[in-house]
């Protein structure tokens, strides 16, 4: 097999199985700080990468938004699917790697990066991506957890993210990655985490929100 598949593969199973779970693993609820950012925001198209259950992309599509998510997991975007019924809203959700779906350059409005740990060696790249579907002058929110976490975790596991410092974020990152921004608000900081069965407790994590220029 591929090594490349392989690791896919296994990403894949690793996440199909905690979605699998009649419960919410990160609770129906949205994302505190991406709530509170897109409240701010004029009503357009949004793009959620990784967007696991749907909890964000729900909330958004209650607020009137035009909703685009994707996973690598069915069994997030099922239980995604039931969320939405339950909150009488439509989502375009789509199961695949980002290499897989056909997203357009200038598509959206917003993007929301809201715990999107992808592997690091692909992480900047995805970055990139994320940065052409966005519209000039389109707002781009994120929250994830910073290199200072791996202490945290290391400490307590059940404030969750991953356990290698490559797959997390640093500033210095950040504006690597997205050179052409004005940032409205770029910070490392820690935060209490209470988020369904597996973001409980102390964690570090990167938050900002930045206009393409």
């Amino acid at each position: 097999m591929d090594e490349q598949k392989k690791l896919n593969d296994q990403w894949t199973s690793r996440w199909n199985e905690r979605y699998r779970d009649e419960a919410f693993a990160y609770g129906e609820e949205p994302n505190s700080y991406l709530k509170d950012q897109l409240v701010k925001l004029p009503i357009g198209t949004i793009l959620f990468p990784a967007e696991g259950e749907g909890r964000n992309a729900v909330f958004a599509a209650t607020l009137g938004w035009n909703v685009s998510a994707f996973d690598i997991s069915q069994e997030g975007k099922n239980k995604a699917m039931l969320l939405a019924g339950k909150n009488k809203v439509t989502i375009d959700y789509q199961v695949g790697s980002l290499e897989e779906l056909k997203f357009k350059e200038g598509q959206f409005d917003a993007i929301a990066l809201i715990y999107a740990h992808f592997p690091a060696k692909i992480k900047s790249e995805y970055h990139k991506q994320f940065d052409r579907f966005l519209k000039k002058k389109g707002t781009l929110i994120f929250e994830s957890f910073s290199k200072k976490h791996i202490d945290y975790v290391n400490a307590n596991e059940q404030v969750g993210g991953p356990k290698d410092i490559d797959s997390l974020f640093s500033i210095e990152e950040i504006k690597a990655d997205f050179p052409n921004y004005t940032f409205l608000e770029l910070v490392e900081q820690e935060i209490e985490l209470h988020e369904g069965l597996y973001h409980n407790g102390t964690g570090s994590v990167i938050r900002f929100v930045g206009q393409k220029n």
